[in-house]
C-alpha cells in the first residue's frame, strides 16, 4: 500500500488529540458523577441543619431591621397602631435634641474607658489560667460563673459594693487610708464605677484569649528563652504577636458590645422610675429605651437605632481598615 493510501487511513493528529481529550473528559465526568451527587447531599443537610438559624435571621433581624427602618420615617400611634408618614422630621429631631449629644458623648466616653480595661483584664486572667496546671479545669468554672450571673444579680451586688458610705469597696479603700468617692452619685465617678461593672464578666473574652494563648507553639518561647529573653520581652515579641488576631476580633466585639452599653446603666441608675439619675449616666441605649417605652416615640426611637447602627459600622470599617495592617497571620494572609 502506497504512503498516501496509508496517510488517507490514519486519523490527523488533532483528530487523536481530540479523541484522547473527550475520553479523559468523559472518565473525569464518569468519576465526578458520584462526588458531585454526594457534595449536593451534604450540601442540602447543611442548609436543613442551619435552616432553624436562617429562618430566625430573616424573621427576627431582617424582617425587625427592614420595619424599624420604615418606622423611622413615621409618626407612630400606639393607641390607634397607625403610621403617619413624617419624613426625616425624626432624624432631624436627633439633631435638636440635646440629650442626644449628651448621650452620645457619655457612650463614647464609656467605651473609650472600658474596652482597654476590659481586654487587659481578660488577657490576665487567661494568661494566669494559662499558667495553671493541676486543677486547671476548676479554676476556668470559677473565673466563667460572673459571666453566668444575671445582669439584675450582679446589679444588686455592686450596688451593696459602689455605696459611698457604707460599700465594700469604700470601706476598703479607709483601711488603707484613702477616703473612697461617692461612686453613684458623683458624676465624675458615675462611668467608671459602670466600667467596674462591665469588667466583672469578662470571662467569655478571657476564655478566648486563653484558647489562643494555648494554640502558641512553647518552641517560641524556649528559643526565645535561650536567646536570653525575659517574660517581659517574650510577650512582646511572641505572644501578643501570635494572639493578633485574636486581640484584634476582641476589640471589635468588646467596642460593639460597649457602644450598645445598656443593661448596666439602667439597673444601677434607672431601676426606679422616682430616681434622679444624674446626665453622667445618660447613654445611648438608655435614652433610647426612654423614648421608644416611656415617651412612646417608636419613630424616634427607629431612628436613633438607625443612627447608633451608622456608627457602629463606620468605627467597625475603621478598626478593620487600621487593625489588619497591625495583625500577624499566621499563613501571611491579610
Amino acid at each position: 500500500m502506497s504512503s498516501t493510501a496509508q496517510g488517507a487511513l490514519l486519523p490527523a493528529p488533532d483528530q487523536v488529540e481530540t479523541a484522547a481529550g473527550a475520553a479523559r473528559r468523559g472518565a473525569a465526568r464518569r468519576r465526578r458523577g458520584p462526588r458531585e451527587k454526594y457534595n449536593r447531599r451534604e450540601i442540602l443537610a447543611a442548609f436543613l441543619f442551619i435552616s432553624p438559624w436562617i429562618v430566625g435571621f430573616l424573621i427576627f433581624t431582617v424582617v425587625s431591621m427592614t420595619y424599624s427602618l420604615v418606622l423611622s420615617f413615621t409618626n407612630y400611634d400606639l393607641v390607634t397602631n397607625t403610621m403617619n408618614p413624617s419624613g426625616i422630621r425624626n432624624y432631624e429631631a436627633l439633631v435638636s435634641d440635646p440629650k442626644v449629644l449628651t448621650s452620645l458623648g457619655n457612650t463614647f466616653t464609656y467605651a473609650v474607658m472600658a474596652v482597654p480595661l476590659e481586654i487587659a483584664v481578660a488577657l490576665l486572667i487567661a494568661m494566669l489560667l494559662n499558667s495553671v496546671n493541676r486543677g486547671a479545669g476548676l479554676f476556668r468554672v470559677i473565673y466563667y460563673l460572673p459571666k453566668m450571673t444575671p445582669a439584675v444579680a450582679t446589679a444588686a451586688v455592686f450596688l451593696l459594693l459602689l455605696n459611698g458610705n457604707q460599700g465594700a469597696i469604700n470601706k476598703a479603700l479607709a483601711a488603707i487610708g484613702i477616703d473612697g468617692p461617692q461612686w453613684l452619685l458623683d458624676p465624675a465617678w458615675v462611668k467608671p464605677s459602670i466600667v467596674i461593672m462591665a469588667a466583672w464578666a469578662v470571662a467569655g473574652s478571657a476564655m478566648i484569649f486563653l484558647a489562643a494563648l494555648q494554640s502558641v507553639p512553647q518552641e517560641l518561647y524556649e528559643s526565645a528563652a535561650i536567646d536570653g529573653a525575659g517574660r517581659l520581652r517574650q510577650f512582646v515579641t511572641i505572644t501578643l504577636p501570635m494572639i493578633s488576631p485574636t486581640l484584634f476580633f476582641i476589640t471589635i466585639t468588646l467596642t460593639i458590645a460597649s457602644l450598645q452599653v445598656f443593661d448596666q446603666a439602667y439597673l444601677l441608675f434607672y431601676r426606679d422610675a422616682s430616681s434622679a439619675a444624674p446626665d453622667a449616666a445618660l447613654f445611648f441605649g438608655v435614652y433610647l429605651y426612654q423614648q421608644a417605652f416611656q415617651q412612646f416615640n417608636f419613630g424616634l426611637a427607629a431612628a436613633m437605632a438607625w443612627l447608633l447602627f451608622l456608627i457602629i459600622l463606620v468605627i467597625t470599617i475603621v478598626q478593620l481598615k487600621v487593625g489588619n495592617r497591625m495583625v500577624y497571620y499566621e499563613g501571611g494572609a491579610r
